[in-house]
């Protein structure tokens, strides 16, 4: 996959791109120090996509996948007009396979095989495309709703410690923690953000304070094992994070580091809010400990740009997430409303169940 030039800028809300009947995603793994686009134009290359890190983020994923769909939906109508459906259904499982934990790739892919199955025997690309480009929309409307209900949780003026990345690269748009983040600052409720570094991918150091500094919001890079220091000296208002997934009691399972993070806030007096859309919401896990956590390789722990940094012989545990107890969640914010002290019942009535 070679990166393509596009007629825009480089641009975290343009992370995800369709032009030119094919997809375009904005290189995750080279930012900041490069910036540039892979085009996409089978179903296959974007389930390699999601899995090799160039897009990432629960609701970019999940609009990601819904895309692939229509890629996968034009190369099998292609190869059969009649037996589209059979043909589909390999490509299907190729993307629902490309990472476990992320529940809104199951939920977009759940949502397009939804419409396969009611349409008839015309070319699928036109209202798969419709679909996914609807996904998309609704993402960023989404992202705008939490930014301005979270932002409303803030009082006065404030520093703030975000983890991983929860911006516009990781959605449709805006941002889920980082729009939330956003719309506070816009309302001069946050002095500072300090991002965590976020090994081993680095995603605070490399996306978050770069999507930061485009929006000119102040930014201090932290040290994930720094991050209880500064709480202890104090001007923390609050922990913002995003989601991968979210259990029926209100577990939540984020970025390897979020439960670090929220149990140091406990200590410190530090409120703990997640963002994310209803999308992440699996009612059908009752608990975190029913959540899938990926484990990815070793070496990336293990190794800096190719470069060994641990002894020979020496293994790694590398899991990408972790769960953090409701208990220790002050606020869940989706774009249907907030959810304080978040247990079973609080987010059944949420989702209307």
């Amino acid at each position: 996959m070679e990166a393509q030039p596009l007629t825009i800028r480089a641009n975290p809300d343009k992370a995800i791109v369709w032009e030119h009947d094919r997809l375009y995603l904005l290189d995750q793994r080279i930012l900041p120090t490069q910036e540039g686009y892979i085009e996409l134009q089978t179903a296959t290359a974007t389930a390699d996509a999601i899995r090799d890190m160039v897009v990432r983020g629960a609701p970019a994923i999940g609009i990601t996948a819904a895309f692939g769909v229509v890629l996968a939906a034009r190369s099998a109508f292609k190869a059969s007009t009649e037996n589209w459906r059979e043909l589909i259904q390999d490509e299907l499982d190729i993307l629902a396979a490309s990472r476990p934990t992320a529940v809104n790739l199951f939920w977009a892919l759940s949502r397009m095989k939804q419409l396969i199955a009611s349409m008839g025997e015309e070319n699928p690309e036109p209202r798969l495309l419709q679909e996914a480009m609807l996904i998309h929309q609704q993402d960023i409307a989404a992202n705008k709703a939490m930014g301005a209900l979270g932002a409303a949780l803030i009082e006065g003026n404030t520093s703030v410690i975000t983890h991983c990345n929860a911006g516009a690269l990781a959605t449709g748009g805006y941002g889920t923690a980082l729009g939330v983040i956003r719309s506070a600052h816009a309302a001069n409720k946050i002095e500072r953000v300090y991002a965590d570094e976020t090994r081993p991918w680095m995603q605070g150091s490399r996306l978050t304070a770069w999507e930061l500094a485009q929006d000119s919001i102040p930014v201090t890079l932290l040290t994930d094992g720094a991050a209880a220091s500064r709480m202890a000296r104090g001007g923390i208002g609050w922990i913002i994070v995003g989601s991968d997934r979210i259990a029926a009691n209100g577990d939540v399972a984020n970025k390897i580091g979020t439960y670090n993070l929220a149990v140091a806030a406990k200590f410190h007096g530090v409120k703990v809010m997640v963002a994310a859309p209803t999308s992440t919401i699996d009612m059908s896990a009752a608990s975190g400990a029913d959540i899938p956590i990926e484990f990815r390789d070793s070496a990336e722990v293990l190794k800096w740009h190719g470069r060994q940094i641990a002894a020979p012989g020496v293994d790694a545990w590398n899991p990408v997430f972790d769960v953090t107890p409701a208990a220790l969640v002050d606020a869940i914010v989706t774009e249907r409303g907030v959810v304080l002290s978040p247990n079973s019942k609080k987010m059944a009535e949420l989702m209307g169940v």
